[in-house]
């Protein structure tokens, strides 16, 4: 039987949800406001520092951004990246994680080091460029999928939770005749849904919010990702925010930048509400069992 609470219990558990309600709200006051902002006149954004509720709703910022052609197909290629990156990055950090959970492996403690050590340390970016001009990915999709495939932190991550599985289940499996793919493919990523849910969320979000690796390797601006294309149209907004002249007047850079940042999050707010269940769980569980 569950017992009242007491009236100390009561004031802490008020205080508590009042205390996480306004963090919440600063949490998410911010975001109103950039997604306000893209919806806000030039008037208006000039005379409110803060827009929550904009007076007049305008479509001025959405309607340049959209005007350029290429956005459709710079689209195209950031989803292209993202599943295709995505899927690649999962299937080699699964790989990749469970063999490092097998102890027959000879170097294990080894490789396991080698990969913690290159959370601290990197080559640099001069030799990242040589190493992918070298293989011929200058100008490739792949430049922007295969040097970030698999990710250290989400490899240890997974790891960990590889780990935490019962060995009986796969010494159950060898008696039944399944082999390590077997194993892996039947047994160990099936009960691995939260973390994999928790990985994939990681590496799409990545592969999503990157530009740098298109500019460094990506000439063809046919090619560029959306990132790249909207950084193009924030700086183009900025030249042309003193063309006083111009037949036609655009929209003032900051209501393009607030645009810009609405465009590029939509995408990753729409798939993360399938994910959520998974991700707290994947997370706590893959981290604590290291």
């Amino acid at each position: 039987m569950v017992q009242d609470k007491t009236i100390a219990s009561r004031i802490f558990d008020f205080f508590n949800i009042l205390l996480l309600t306004i963090v919440a709200l600063l949490m998410l006051l911010p975001f109103l406001h950039v997604v306000m902002g893209s919806f806000t006149t030039a008037e208006e954004m000039a005379r409110k520092p803060f827009v929550l509720i904009p007076t007049v709703f305008t479509l001025n910022a959405y309607e340049y951004i959209l005007s350029t052609g290429t956005l459709f197909k710079a689209l195209a290629v950031s989803i292209g990246v993202t599943v295709g990156g995505t899927l690649i990055s999962m299937f080699l950090t699964s790989l990749m994680a469970y063999g490092l959970t097998r102890r027959d492996l000879d170097g294990r403690k080894t490789v396991n080091l080698m990969i913690v050590f290159t959370m601290l340390f990197s080559g640099g970016l001069i030799p990242s460029f040589l190493v992918v001009k070298s293989m011929g990915l200058v100008d490739s999709y792949f430049a922007m999928i295969l040097p970030s495939a698999i990710s250290a932190f989400n490899l240890i991550i997974l790891r960990s939770f590889f780990q935490g599985l019962p060995d009986g289940l796969e010494e159950s499996a060898k008696i039944d005749g399944c082999g390590d793919f077997g194993i892996l493919f039947k047994i160990v990523l099936p009960l691995s849904l939260p973390s994999l849910a928790t990985i994939s969320l990681f590496y799409a979000v990545n592969y999503w919010n990157s530009y740098f690796s298109a500019i460094m390797y990506i000439n063809d601006a046919s090619k560029w990702p959306v990132q790249v294309l909207l950084r193009q149209i924030v700086i183009a907004a900025s030249g042309m925010a003193a063309d006083t002249n111009s037949d036609f007047i655009k929209p003032p850079e900051q209501t393009i930048k607030m645009a810009v940042i609405v465009v590029s999050t939509l995408p990753i707010l729409i798939v993360y509400p399938f994910l959520q269940k998974y991700f707290a769980k994947g997370a706590l569980v893959g981290s604590v069992k290291g």
